[in-house]
């Protein structure tokens, strides 16, 4: 009698612990609708559907795709499960399903059960494929013979891919679809799961995979979150996954903020957004730091060329080195000054070089630092130098008519007069 007793006591305790862990899941899991509304509204649009009430638009870049963009799947104790690098991937990628729009891309229609990932499952030689379930298709109707997902909405990679944390760099062409779609089949591994009341299919084999990608696979064990958000570690997955009632009663769950179709970017839009701000940004940039370090050499280029052509002249011939090195000296003094503070006898220096008819250049350089001082101030009168190289026999006239043109050098003729004498003078005791 005591024997009875205890086994009856011992099944009533653990009646009773299967219950307390049941009421105790459900108790913290126990959410509407109203929770997707507002944890996602920061990330997209919610939009009234005709057809199907409040759908989400998330706010992406264009050319993202539901279970193909910054995820990869892990596999767990409950099969296949899509880990999302999205801080809301806790939701759309494992409650509801997916749809796209032509128009404004893929839109998410919330649902009230969790599984690991709403997609449909196929294999062939040398390939896995996935592809998301549209909105109100069951688990039953996923793997019938009558339902059928678009070619283009497929991902396919090679079965040693498979597993991969980067499997994005490793998709498939979808050009290529329909030739591995033709040669394929479905993958059924449908599990019934008592506890969460709900079925939904594990993906490929482990032992099937391990052996495509020659490496072992260790279940990640998933832990129940108690706020929003999905965490992934070595050996677990800690993921937020309430049990969601459609509509528990009181107030009817609606988004705080419903937008009209007006406010969203269509998928043109997305794709013209950010490439073009990414590369017009540094486009204007870089000319225009090139285009100032161009138009400082160039006002400074011809400045210079007007101290450094006499120099290398002068300096070809023994003696007029140092009236060169004074011609270098007049422009760095004030130009005014130059002239009042020269002697005669500062002049006869000058034209002693010129006596000789075998150098004729040096006289034309002798005149050049008297004329380089107009000619600095008035750009007009550089030509003027060029007019006395071709008069070296009648020196000077050419010296009387180049003052003329200036009024301000007109006291300069009487020192330019003096040196005719004083070059015959010096010519004898040459």
């Amino acid at each position: 009698m005591k024997t009875k007793t205890k086994i009856l006591f011992l099944f009533l305790a653990l009646n009773i612990c299967t219950w307390i862990k049941s009421e105790k899941a459900s108790a913290q899991v126990s959410v509407s609708f109203q929770v997707f509304y507002d944890e996602l509204s920061p990330y997209g649009y919610w939009i009234d559907n005709p057809s199907y009430g409040y759908v989400w638009v998330p706010n992406v870049s264009h050319g993202f795709t539901p279970y193909g963009t910054n995820g990869y799947w892990v596999f767990t104790d409950q099969g296949w499960t899509w880990f999302s690098n999205y801080s809301w991937g806790w939701a759309p990628f494992h409650y509801g399903r997916w749809y796209t729009d032509p128009m404004y891309g893929p839109m998410w229609v919330p649902g009230n059960e969790w599984g690991p990932g709403w997609v449909c499952w196929r294999q062939s030689e040398g390939y896995y494929g996935w592809a998301p379930m549209g909105p109100g298709v069951s688990i039953d109707i996923a793997y019938s013979s009558g339902y059928n997902v678009p070619n283009d909405q497929w991902r396919f990679v090679r079965d040693r891919d498979f597993g991969r944390t980067d499997i994005n760099n490793y998709y498939v062409n979808s050009s290529n679809n329909v030739t591995i779609i033709n040669n394929s089949t479905v993958i059924n591994n449908v599990r019934d799961d008592k506890t969460h009341n709900v079925k939904y299919n594990t993906g490929p084999e482990r032992t099937e995979v391990e052996k495509h990608a020659g490496k072992t696979i260790t279940p990640v064990a998933i832990k129940e979150n108690n706020k929003p958000s999905q965490n992934l570690s070595k050996d677990e997955l800690q993921i937020y996954r309430p049990q969601v009632q459609n509509n528990s009663g009181g107030q009817k769950p609606a988004p705080s903020k419903v937008a009209s179709l007006k406010d969203v970017k269509p998928v043109t839009g997305k794709k013209a957004d950010a490439p073009i701000q990414k590369v017009n940004q540094p486009a204007k940039q870089q000319p225009s730091q090139p285009q100032q370090p161009k138009q400082v050499p160039i006002k400074q280029k011809p400045s210079q060329p007007q101290q450094i052509n006499p120099s290398p002249k002068m300096g070809g011939d023994k003696q007029p080195q140092h009236s060169g090195q004074s011609t270098k000296q007049q422009p760095s003094q004030p130009q005014q000054t130059n002239p009042s503070k020269k002697t005669e006898a500062d002049n006869k220096q000058q034209h002693t070089v010129q006596p000789p008819q075998q150098q004729p250049p040096k006289q034309q350089h002798s005149g050049q630092p008297i004329q380089q001082q107009p000619s600095r101030q008035q750009n007009p009168n550089q030509p003027s130098r060029q007019q006395p190289s071709g008069q070296p026999i009648q020196q000077q006239p050419s010296q009387q008519q180049n003052p003329n043109q200036p009024n301000r050098q007109q006291p300069s003729q009487p020192r330019q007069a003096d040196p005719p004498k004083n070059q015959g003078e010096e010519k004898r005791p040459h």
